[in-house]
């Protein structure tokens, strides 16, 4: 599964159709209202200069369309270049006819509101600057309307005031609406990782579903290849030149039945079933041995929770241990705040699981450098990094081996995880230890993991 085009950053965002689109419809109401204007009210306008910049709109689309497949997408600078071309044609066209005082002058901001819609944050400040510095060459240098009964004017502290207006919806436009777009395209980023990462973990859950199937179908050809084998190695006599060829077949549809039946035994030991039934704290242990490594000590301890506040030892004493549905969800996120937790530790990563009656509680708490405590309230938000953070506080050597291990990345893991657990009824809180070092804790309401006792 790949992410949709125009998510990532350094793929095109808009495609070159939708632009010439936009730019014929533009064409076709400039001239309209320049048809209308002079030939229907009266107004003696500069039609061929008027024309001669509307032309030259057409003639970017044609030449647009004939280099270009239409479908082709435009990266992001060659669709602000081409929007900064729609906004100087605009200026130009409204200074030849009344510059500001033309009705139609609020659309020379269209380019801009465009550009906050499908383009970065820069490009739409780039083009507010543009369309800041349009506005104003429009007050100063303009070709006045010739109104039909004698001139028409209007005070300079309307014009100013229409200036000012235009401005700051500019300035609105580059940082409102292009904030909520940026934020909008992250999510969209941030749900199709999400989405490759629960995929991708429901595929490597279900391979031991598939190899328990593949060794159930194939045991009883195999059981049948064996019977006859060892009826033709009866009836051959031992002198007979077929007999070691017959004693070799034997022997490897019985490797062959031992491998399927090692096949079998797999979901059960490593609980490759998606639908297999265990106790919390063995999800938690399985969630977690992948990323464990030798030089970091990692402590897993599950306890009861008494109606007194209390823990006690699971075996013996408070509520039963829960038993719950292996999640892909649930490995996933778990493995990934465990992988974090192991890599930005010093020494030691304690996860204590904690349950009763109504909630199950599990604590991952590292020694190492903690959160940062600008971003602490924004972690789960996509594209946000501790990063930084962590390269000040951690060892120059600590920081290199952690950097080659966890890669440049863009701060979607623990959205992804927060994510994905919040459609397990989870609520996941991040915060630093008194003593030092980050935790995550997440809450689940019993009720929403705990299945029905199964037999495992």
């Amino acid at each position: 599964m790949e992410p949709e085009v125009g998510l990532h950053p350094d793929q095109g965002r808009v495609r070159l159709r939708t632009l010439v689109f936009i730019r014929w419809m533009a064409i076709c109401g400039q001239t309209a209202a320049l048809l209308i204007a002079h030939f229907g009210l009266g107004l003696e306008l500069p039609l061929i200069a008027a024309f001669l910049v509307v032309l030259t709109s057409g003639a970017l689309n044609v030449a647009q369309v004939a280099t270009r497949p239409a479908s082709s997408w435009l990266r992001n600078k060659e669709a602000t270049m081409a929007l900064a071309f729609d906004l100087i044609q605009i200026s130009v066209l409204l200074s030849l006819t009344g510059g500001l005082t033309n009705p139609f002058s609020i659309l020379i901001l269209g380019p801009v509101t465009v550009s906050a819609s499908i383009l970065t944050r820069r490009s739409t400040i780039c083009l507010s600057i543009l369309a800041i510095v349009a506005v104003t060459a429009d007050v100063f240098f303009y070709l006045p309307l010739p109104w039909p009964e004698g001139s028409f004017f209007l005070h300079s502290l309307y014009l100013y005031g229409l200036w000012a207006a235009l401005v700051f919806t500019a300035i609105f436009l580059a940082v409102y609406v292009s904030s909520l777009t940026e934020e909008a395209r992250s999510m969209g980023m941030a749900l199709v990782a999400s989405q490759m990462a629960l995929a991708r973990e429901q595929k490597l859950s279900a391979l031991g579903g598939l190899a328990a199937a593949a060794a159930h179908e194939l045991g009883s050809p195999l059981g049948t290849m064996l019977v006859v084998a060892k009826e033709m190695k009866e009836e051959l006599p031992p002198d007979d030149i077929y007999l070691p060829d017959v004693e070799l077949l034997i022997s490897e549809i019985l490797r062959c039945r031992e491998i399927l039946q090692n096949l079998a035994a797999w979901p059960e030991e490593d609980g490759g079933d998606p639908y297999n039934f265990m106790p919390i704290q063995s999800l938690v242990e399985a969630a977690v041995a992948p990323y464990e490594k030798l030089e970091i000590e990692t402590v897993i301890k599950a306890s009861a929770r008494e109606d007194d506040g209390k823990n006690s030892s699971p075996e013996h004493t408070g509520p039963e241990h829960p038993m719950v549905e292996r999640s892909p969800e649930i490995l996933h996120s778990l493995g990934l705040f465990a992988q974090n937790a192991i890599q930005f530790a010093r020494e030691k990563v304690d996860i204590s699981l904690v349950w009763d009656k109504r909630t199950i509680t599990l604590t991952i708490h590292d020694d190492g450098p903690g959160f940062d405590p600008q971003v602490l309230g924004r972690l789960g938000d996509p594209l946000l990094s501790n990063r930084e953070y962590v390269q000040k506080n951690q060892a120059p050597k600590k920081l290199d081996r952690r950097k080659e291990e966890d890669g440049d990345h863009m701060g979607l893991g623990v959205f992804i995880a927060t994510t994905l657990l919040s459609h397990t009824g989870g609520k996941v809180a991040y915060s630093n230890h008194e003593t030092g070092g980050a935790v995550v804790q997440i809450v689940w309401p019993r009720h929403r993991l705990e299945v029905a006792a199964h037999p495992i």
